[in-house]
């Protein structure tokens, strides 16, 4: 009897595409590690290792990617270095950079600096409006107005974020048609894509596939919609196979699982890069992402920040590898 050749001890999904319509060829995938995974570590990045971290985003094959946040330094030190940041950055044109900008004043930064895309950001709930934004859910979308009609006139697009739109740790559950409401205002005033975030990572797929169907029904194509899930009860996958399922085919996620909502107690980073990307391979969707070089990227940046990757993908990669 022969002896099995050793398998290579790094694995990879195998695509295994089936013929079901209802799932998309391709996915994009909006990485916010740079602003929402870094602004969360009490550790203060420096302006070039961000700007490092951003480019081996780009080489492992990120298209989309969320740079930083034009808030007062006052709110997020982390973030500070926004202005400086888009100087430094060389990306090619083909990537899609997108800043944060909380108000007019966050807009005009930006847009001196060289913006290209801006993110607008609001609450579903009035608690998390209040202690996360400081003000109300429509004091919140009167904030934004101004911020999506500016962008509008110097001709760039602009991306609404809902946070908590599942669940709330003060105000418990969410309705769908709350959140559904609040994304056709995003949508009326000129927001191009709506995300729709499961802040404190509490979604299961039924609910996800609820908000969506409220969401649709509302007025907001499928096509302008991206899933932003946490995976604080282990569901984060789970349910972007029900948004895919259901239509959608761009996510937000960060390498390595970086980030977090310190708002609630157990909250998990954001869904991690590589954990996505590997269901979706396995699926046979295409993403544009080499894991290897991501895993090396996720790698690199725990090495600055001072604490491991959460991601189970990053993780297994990186020992299999050793």
């Amino acid at each position: 009897m022969t002896t099995p050749a050793n398998p290579d001890p790094v694995w990879r999904p195998a695509p295994h595409a089936f013929a079901d319509p209802s799932l998309p060829s391709a996915v994009r995938i909006y990485e916010v590690g740079p602003r929402d995974g870094l602004q969360a570590e009490s550790t203060l990045v420096p302006t070039a290792v961000k700007a490092e971290f951003c480019r081996r985003l780009v080489a492992a094959g990120v298209r989309s990617l969320e740079v930083t946040s034009f808030v007062s330094a006052k709110w997020i030190p982390q973030l500070a270095d926004a202005e400086s940041l888009l100087a430094e950055l060389d990306l090619p044109d083909t990537v899609r950079q997108v800043v944060l900008a909380p108000n007019q004043r966050g807009l005009e930064r930006a847009l001196t600096a060289g913006a290209r895309e801006i993110a607008v950001f609001v609450s579903a709930t009035e608690t998390f409006a209040r202690k996360n934004l400081n003000t109300t859910v429509a004091g919140a979308l009167g904030n934004a107005r101004p911020v999506v009609e500016g962008a509008h006139a110097a001709g760039i697009e602009t991306r609404g974020y809902i946070s908590m739109c599942f669940g709330d740790p003060w105000e418990g559950r969410v309705d769908p048609g709350r959140v559904a409401g609040i994304a056709a205002e995003l949508m009326g005033m000129g927001c191009t894509s709506i995300s729709l975030g499961d802040t404190i990572g509490v979604a299961t797929p039924g609910h996800v596939r609820a908000v969506l169907d409220a969401v649709v029904a509302a007025g907001v194509p499928v096509g302008s919609i991206a899933g932003h899930f946490h995976d604080t009860y282990g569901q984060a996958l789970a349910n972007v196979h029900a948004a895919l399922i259901a239509g959608v085919t761009e996510f937000d996620t960060a390498a390595g699982g970086l980030g977090r909502c310190p708002y609630a107690k157990g909250a998990t980073g954001n869904l991690a890069t590589e954990d996505l990307v590997w269901m979706l391979h396995g699926l046979g969707i295409h993403t544009g992402i080499d894991l290897d070089t991501l895993t090396d990227t996720s790698r690199w940046m725990a090495g600055h920040i001072g604490h491991p990757s959460p991601s189970r993908v990053a993780t297994a990669l990186t020992a299999a590898r050793a």
